[in-house]
């Protein structure tokens, strides 16, 4: 599936929303997938800059892309140290051999494999990192599994993840993958707000959206706690990928 420009631009009015309820990634996913020498990082399909923010924190220079100027300047007001430009995977207006690695939070499901593959393998140095970041809620959980059936299943990660996950193409190859388990602690409001930045909530109908949003608040009404707080558990998916010296 590759992302059109409807699509990519499709986040953009609720930027400050997406900022505000999706999780962020474990630093120790970080950690695991880049090497120490890696200085140079690329995060493409970088959206607000939740994957950045951990990067960031690493000491590491980052430099942001996406197709969505709107998402891009929720980031410039948190990291305006990070350098962003707008561009897609498959287009990335960046020297040959520019970055130490090349990361993707939650965005590669949106790029063609043997396009995005061979560009992120030009703009890598020899021997660079493709990390693939994926948090998914953890339908362990009973009441995310009923979650899970009343959104349908439609999140396009999800799909690619149940069908055997990344399709990364040739001159990349991969590395190893490992999952990193977190908990957050969420009231109804931002469960609700939370189904809301899926791109299967935003490009409903009014009415659909309306109906699935009531859905999920009833649900979340249903299994909170005392004080209104659910606890909703995450897994991150992480996939590395190198080029070959």
């Amino acid at each position: 599936m590759t992302w059109s420009t409807e699509r990519a631009r499709s986040f953009g009015p609720i930027a400050e929303l997406y900022e505000r309820v999706r999780p962020g990634y474990p630093r120790e996913a970080v950690e695991w997938m880049l090497p120490a020498a890696a200085g140079d990082v690329l995060d493409c399909g970088v959206g607000t800059g939740k994957l950045s923010d951990a990067v960031v924190a690493t000491g590491r220079t980052v430099t942001a892309a996406d197709p969505d100027p709107g998402m891009l300047e929720v980031l410039e007001a948190k990291h305006p140290e990070v350098a962003t430009v707008v561009a897609t995977a498959e287009k990335l207006p960046f020297d040959d051999a520019t970055f130490d690695a090349v990361v993707f939070g939650q965005s590669w499901h949106w790029v063609d494999p043997p396009r995005g593959s061979r560009e992120v393998a030009r703009v890598l140095r020899p021997g660079g990192v493709l990390g693939l970041f994926w948090n998914i809620r953890d339908a362990r959980e009973p009441w995310v599994a009923e979650l899970a059936e009343l959104t349908g299943h439609r999140s396009a990660d999800e799909l690619m993840l149940e069908a055997g996950g990344p399709v990364v193409t040739p001159p990349l190859e991969f590395d190893a993958s490992a999952e990193f388990d977190r908990v957050e602690s969420i009231d109804v409001d931002t469960l609700v707000d939370l189904v809301a930045t899926h791109g299967f909530a935003i490009q409903a109908t009014p009415d659909e959206r309306e109906r699935l949003l009531d859905d999920v608040r009833a649900l979340g009404e249903r299994v909170a706690d005392a004080d209104g707080r659910l606890t909703l558990p995450y897994r991150c998916y992480a996939f590395r990928f190198r080029l070959p010296a």
